[in-house]
């Protein structure tokens, strides 16, 4: 299966001031298998290492950070020669290892023509432990997201439709041509999710029982992780904040309110489980601004916020809405419909590399995404139907005007003016091409 982070691997691969790579992102959504495939295309051989798998390897690191000895010692385990430049060495569960993962400033500083790349499910939560001595400023990043609408496409075998919607003008209508099957898709999509063994599964059998078997096993294993690795004392707070996000969700006004999670309880006691959540990637957090102003991020209201999951296809299978319901459009599913999109344009827009908050003024508007880019705040108003009438963009548009405006909806393609704003009105399936239209 195609991931487009592929090309963000073959940059740094290239990079003359090159780091050791932490590539990041939730349990089971690709990360290695995408780096040996990479390896397998781009080196003449590599040496994988799996912390987890084999405790045994922490004792090359216990003695010194000596990088040379460490080399040779991993020589010696895996029988392989580790030849800088030809070699991409791969650490894989590295949070297993604390002193893997502090080594990588000697690696950084002493073996710099040596590719190396780390991954970990719960890496996130590892370098910020007490214990850890993270490197900083000694690595590069790289963040590893569930497969996003784009990819699902052309797993499944319509990467023509992409090459057409690619370079689609702004002044023509979609066909059913190319609308319908992209529209059947994306119910899929709703449906199946991103992680890649439920896109496999559907790929092999095309039964949506065995996807949600396999997405029952991925959420199963993801409350032992809270188990495993979690503090003992957040555990109870961690499985209340992550069952109650899909309820959450669901509401009118979806703002996360912690005495909501449990009764009784306020956010000085959940407030960091929510964290923890979120370091192990499987929730984000969206935080109002009410003062549109560049950047978002120091005006935004942290104690203000939705919270929305890492994979739509998880989404549905832990709210328990049959495969039958998204497709009928039953309903039964109005109340989660609005919440399944927004929860899908912002997964989207993440994979785009936007940093999202949403816009409220008081209890009279509200715009689901505003973003920055080259110093511009993009409006996103996200609907769930064909109903494209949002009181909330002209208001947005009027107080603010900015030069560019989106409506993701299932309504067509088309450029129109909202109180001077140039405003694309997108189909929700086109979400992928969003940039095209700056």
């Amino acid at each position: 299966m195609k991931r487009e982070i592929t090309k963000d691997l073959v940059k740094w691969k290239g990079k003359a001031r090159r780091k050791p790579l932490l590539m990041l992102g939730v349990r089971q959504c690709g990360k290695t298998y995408i780096i040996k495939e990479f390896a397998k295309e781009h080196f003449n051989n590599y040496v994988y290492l799996n912390f987890e798998e084999s405790e045994n390897m922490a004792a090359i690191f216990d003695y010194d950070f000596d990088i040379h000895r460490i080399i040779s010692e991993i020589e010696h385990v895996s029988g392989q020669k580790i030849i800088p430049g030809e070699t991409l060495l791969i650490f894989d569960e590295i949070q297993a290892c604390t002193r893997a993962i502090t080594s990588l400033k000697y690696f950084c500083e002493n073996m710099q023509k040596l590719h190396l790349i780390c991954a970990g499910s719960l890496l996130g939560v590892a370098i910020k432990r007490e214990e850890v001595s993270f490197p900083v400023g000694k690595v590069n990043r790289l963040q590893l997201y569930p497969m996003n609408f784009k990819e699902f496409v052309i797993a499944n075998g319509r990467e023509d439709l992409i090459e057409v919607l690619g370079n689609w003008k702004i002044d023509r209508a979609v066909p059913d041509l190319y609308a319908v099957p992209m529209k059947k898709l994306l119910k899929d999509y709703y449906i199946i999710g991103g992680m890649p063994e439920a896109v496999q599964t559907w790929l092999d059998t095309h039964n949506y029982e065995e996807v949600e078997e396999v997405q029952r096993e991925i959420l199963s294993d993801y409350a032992n992780d809270f188990s495993k690795h979690a503090p003992l004392k957040e555990l109870a707070k961690i499985r209340w904040i992550w069952d109650s996000v899909p309820v959450q969700l669901a509401k009118e006004n979806n703002k996360f309110v912690f005495s909501h999670v449990k009764e009784g309880k306020r956010s000085a006691d959940l407030e960091d489980a929510l964290q923890w959540l979120r370091d192990a990637g499987l929730v984000s957090q969206l935080c109002l601004v009410e003062k549109p102003e560049t950047p978002l991020a120091a005006f935004q209201d942290k104690t203000y916020f939705k919270v929305y999951m890492s994979d739509i296809g998880l989404l549905r299978a832990k709210s328990r809405i049959s495969p039958e319901t998204i497709l009928n459009e039953k309903d039964t599913f109005i109340r989660y419909k609005g919440a399944f999109s927004e929860n899908y344009v912002l997964n989207e827009l993440k994979s785009l590399g936007k940093e999202a908050y949403f816009w409220r003024s008081g209890n009279s508007a509200e715009i689901d995404f505003i973003y920055e880019d080259n110093e511009r705040i993009i409006p996103v108003e996200v609907k769930a139907a064909d109903n494209t009438q949002a009181k909330s963009f002209k208001q947005y548009c009027k107080k603010y005007q900015p030069s560019l405006g989106f409506k993701i909806s299932s309504k067509n393609i088309a450029e129109n003016l909202c109180e001077n704003t140039r405003t694309i009105s997108l189909p929700n399936y086109m979400s992928w091409n969003l940039e095209l239209y700056y």
